[in-house]
């Protein structure tokens, strides 16, 4: 999880994103060069921007000669940016906003990352739900009947289900979102 706005900016350049991938095994700076298509120089300044923000460690070094190399790897299999970086949805009040749906969606990776890192510690499974589903809209305004009918679907299961005095109960955070599919989703 990246919660440092800095690492946030360092992770999300394309070439760096292309050595964190790279190295999910150690690797050198010189052949990550021969993989990605930079000179060594320029993948030794991206590798100490990603090191500076604990994004990649040394996992060996090497001597050949008078010569030590370092071999890096990622210091996680996977990265997400925590919402701190993107601001929160309080910050972005237009619910139909980009910026809100980014806000909803790095606090949910946060929220369900936490709970299911404590589900595991204690030998259980996070108990969650998640429904994905596509739609193909003829209209914009097809796409806006959608969503208000969406609404009101929900606040009424909502209501049916919602206990405010349930002694045991537990609340619980829904989340839907409706967004274009990028064309190359499927890639």
């Amino acid at each position: 999880m990246i919660g440092e706005p800095g690492a946030a900016v360092v992770a999300l350049d394309p070439v760096r994103a292309r050595l964190l991938a790279e190295l999910r095994e150690p690797a050198s700076a010189a052949t990550l060069a021969s993989r990605v298509g930079l000179t060594r120089q320029k993948v030794n300044y991206h590798l100490r921007q990603l090191e500076e923000h604990g994004l990649v460690e040394v996992a060996e070094t090497r001597t050949w000669g008078g010569l030590t190399e370092r071999l890096l790897v990622a210091t996680a299999k996977g990265y997400v940016v925590a919402p701190e970086p993107l601001g929160t949805p309080s910050e972005a009040v237009r619910p139909r906003s980009a910026a809100y749906l980014i806000a909803l969606a790095a606090r949910t990776v946060r929220e369900v990352g936490r709970l299911a890192r404590r589900a595991a510690g204690a030998g259980k499974e996070a108990p969650v739900f998640a429904l994905d589903t596509e739609i193909r809209f003829a209209t914009p305004a097809d796409r806006a009947a959608f969503a208000d009918e969406l609404v009101a679907a929900v606040a009424k299961v909502a209501a049916r289900y919602h206990d405010e005095r349930a002694q045991d109960g537990r609340w619980q955070r829904v989340v839907l979102a409706v967004h274009p599919k990028p064309k190359d989703a499927d890639a």
